[in-house]
């Protein structure tokens, strides 16, 4: 399956830690292993699944969305502010 990234997950990505890339790289290995995992969003974000879990002592959200031949990651960070700046990331 293809894995497009939008610039907004990138940068997010790009200023982590390695010790937390690790775990993001395994959270999306968990997306891609199963799609629904994420919690379906509705109003403004219909469509958008998240998906959280734990980096060390600090809980991430990662947005996406996907179809049948790719995962769109959207947004990475944690929940402060998450929604609102994935609002103009989309």
């Amino acid at each position: 399956m293809k894995t497009v990234q939008t610039p907004y997950f990138r940068r997010s990505y790009k200023k982590l830690h390695e010790n937390q890339i690790k775990l993001v790289n395994e959270a999306i290995r968990h997306i891609l292993s199963d799609m629904s995992c994420g919690e379906e969003k509705r109003g403004d974000f219909a469509g958008v699944r998240v998906y959280k879990f734990r980096v060390l002592e600090q809980q991430f959200l990662l947005a996406y969305e996907f179809d049948k031949e790719t995962l769109f990651l959207l947004a990475l960070g944690v929940h402060e502010n998450f929604y609102r700046d994935l609002n103009k990331a989309k």
